[in-house]
C-alpha cells in the first residue's frame, strides 16, 4: 500500500504531469531570474513553484506582484516559464488573480 509521500513521488515522476507547489530551490530561482531579466513595470517575488517535465521543463511560479506605479496595490500572479532542453528560459504568459 502506498503512503501519501510515495504517491507524491509517483505524481512528480509522471511525464507531462504537474508537481505539487513547493518551496523554490536554487535552480528554480535561477530559471525565474533568467526568464524575467529585463522585465520592467512590475516587481515579481516568487513564493512557490510547480514544475512539469516535457521536452524541456515548464514552471508555474506563484508570485507577489508589485507594480512600479505608486498608486497601484500589490497583487498575486502566476508566471508560466518554459525552459527548453538547450537555451534560455522564457516567459510564456502571466496570469494575475
Amino acid at each position: 500500500m502506498e503512503t501519501v509521500a510515495e504517491k507524491n513521488v509517483v505524481i512528480k515522476s509522471i511525464l507531462g504531469g504537474w508537481s505539487l507547489y513547493r518551496e523554490l530551490n536554487v535552480n528554480d530561482l535561477t530559471v525565474f531570474n533568467e526568464a524575467l531579466n529585463g522585465l520592467v513595470g512590475v516587481k515579481y517575488t516568487p513564493q512557490l513553484v510547480s514544475t512539469q517535465i516535457v521536452a524541456g521543463e515548464n514552471y508555474k511560479f506563484k508570485c507577489l506582484a508589485q507594480p512600479s506605479v505608486i498608486e497601484m496595490t500589490q497583487y498575486e500572479a502566476i508566471i508560466h516559464i518554459f525552459k527548453p532542453l538547450s537555451g534560455m528560459p522564457f516567459i510564456t504568459h502571466i496570469t494575475s488573480f
